[in-house]
């Protein structure tokens, strides 16, 4: 077994002082800080969450995975709207405006998989208040892309919605809501001809905005593997044609594992030892989406003390402004 991933260090959290700050969060895979002037310091740890449960050990350079896809796609979508990111001043960290969150997620949905495959195989031909055709097998494309909300949770599981419940309960506004469909829409259009330009096929996805200065802004991470699926263009039909599974680039091989170990995050039921080979098998996968994803070589950041080099990064940057 090649155990040098299993060796690197993983940031499973940071406790920072940092000048200027007035509130500390804690999320299930961000450590967010909020600093005078409405900035955020969003620190992505190599915490890894499914079923919405932080699992017990860190995955090394996933955090830096994700910050590096976000910050590459949010830079890919600015002229479509408008994002919160001011700086990258480290691998794992993105410094920007404090946005006030819109209190839904907009998922979009190109392909019935995952949630809403595993809704339709139930039974149900409705997520969300949208319908879903008759006839379908797990992968196949929708008809047109649909959009499924979901209510942003503080805690625990995020939960479905319509877009006639959020309007009805004035959780959005419409004039806000029919930006959001849109932004959203443009946003899963660019992600997928990129993802087409690498030999990808962007399944299904999710956006979060907010209001600055009155203003719609694109927030947190964007087509990243904890917000988006992936699969391989290359032999998609054929997978399709023989009823296969199909070749996934995503976290959704981290949920499948844990349902074959018997858990789905449901009360009284214990994650799965998470051991080396497995720990090592996550990591490689993060990185082969990076590289597949964007195109780009994956640089190892250097691990010998994360949390310092993270801290004197983010000070370096605060003190230049």
């Amino acid at each position: 077994m090649d155990n040098t991933v299993t060796k690197m260090k993983a940031l499973t959290g940071t406790n920072f002082n940092l000048p200027g700050q007035k509130k500390f969060y804690k999320g299930k895979v961000r450590d967010v800080y909020t600093l005078e002037n409405d900035l955020l310091v969003m620190v992505a740890s190599d915490r890894i969450s499914a079923f919405d449960v932080v699992l017990p050990r860190g995955i090394p350079f996933k955090g830096q995975v994700l910050n590096q896809v976000a910050s590459h796609f949010l830079a890919a979508t600015k002229d479509i709207v408008p994002n919160w990111v001011e700086a990258v001043p480290d691998p794992n960290v993105t410094i920007g405006r404090r946005c006030e969150p819109f209190k839904v997620e907009m998922v979009i949905r190109g392909y019935l998989s995952g949630h809403a495959a595993r809704e339709y195989a139930a039974g149900k031909r409705t997520v969300c208040g949208v319908s879903m055709p008759e006839g379908l097998k797990e992968s196949d494309p929708f008809p047109e892309p649909i959009i499924t909300p979901t209510t942003k949770a503080e805690v625990g599981h995020d939960e479905d919605i319509s877009r006639e419940e959020i309007l009805r309960r004035g959780i959005v506004s419409e004039e806000h809501y029919v930006q959001l469909e849109n932004y959203t829409r443009a946003l899963y259009r660019r992600g997928q001809e990129m993802a087409n330009k690498q030999g990808l096929i962007l399944v299904d996805t999710k956006y979060e905005f907010g209001l600055y200065e009155g203003k719609v802004y694109l927030m947190d991470e964007i087509h990243t593997p904890d917000s988006s699926r992936y699969f391989y263009a290359d032999g998609y039909e054929e997978r399709q044609q023989r009823g296969e599974a199909q070749k996934q680039l995503s976290k959704e091989f981290v949920r499948q594992w844990l349902i074959s170990n018997g858990f789905m995050g449901k009360e009284g039921q214990q994650v799965p030892e998470m051991t080396d080979e497995f720990v090592n098998l996550v990591s490689e996968r993060y990185i082969e989406l990076y590289e597949k994803v964007t195109g780009l070589k994956f640089e190892k950041a250097d691990v010998s003390e994360i949390p310092a080099r993270v801290e004197a990064n983010i000070l370096k940057y605060l003190s230049s402004r």
